[in-house]
């Protein structure tokens, strides 16, 4: 018996992973970024993430494209909401599902892939950011509150 695929005529956005990793550094909390190496938006500053590949599951995307670019490994991550205006990338329409994690322990992080390197910031004093990434991190940051008043 062979396999049925449906298949409509509309187009289909592209579908990411944005991590936004916090770490605590003292009695403030800190991001990690890293600096793109491609267009768009070379050289600025984004949240670690990338393009689900075609039937990845979206959990196994955000820890793939953490390993990719920054060389982390073994960090739990959670989705918190997904981020889909339709004009937030231009590369076209593209949805992005937001995980977010909490790193205890030093990460040995380190640039690769498509980012030329990493950093960590504060969240208080964060650069110009790539995409929607500002709008990104404020969600990310208002659920870390509500998850550090718990």
């Amino acid at each position: 018996m062979s396999e049925e695929r449906y298949v409509y005529p509309h187009p289909r956005p592209a579908v990411t992973v944005d991590i936004a990793l916090f770490r605590h550094a003292g009695s403030a909390w800190e991001i990690l970024l890293i600096q793109r190496a491609r267009d768009p938006f070379k050289g600025a500053w984004a949240l670690p993430g990338g393009f689900v590949d075609e039937m990845e599951p979206i959990e196994s995307a955000a820890a793939r494209e953490l390993q990719e670019e920054c060389g982390i490994r073994d960090v739990e991550l959670w989705q918190f909401r997904a981020f889909g205006d339709p004009h937030r990338d231009p590369r076209g329409h593209t949805i992005s599902i937001g995980f977010m994690g909490i790193a205890n322990n030093p990460l040995g992080e380190k640039a690769a892939d498509d980012a030329a390197s990493v950093r960590w910031f504060p969240i208080t004093d964060l650069p110009d950011l790539a995409f929607d990434h500002s709008e990104i991190i404020a969600a990310a940051v208002e659920r870390l509150h509500r998850v550090e008043v718990q």
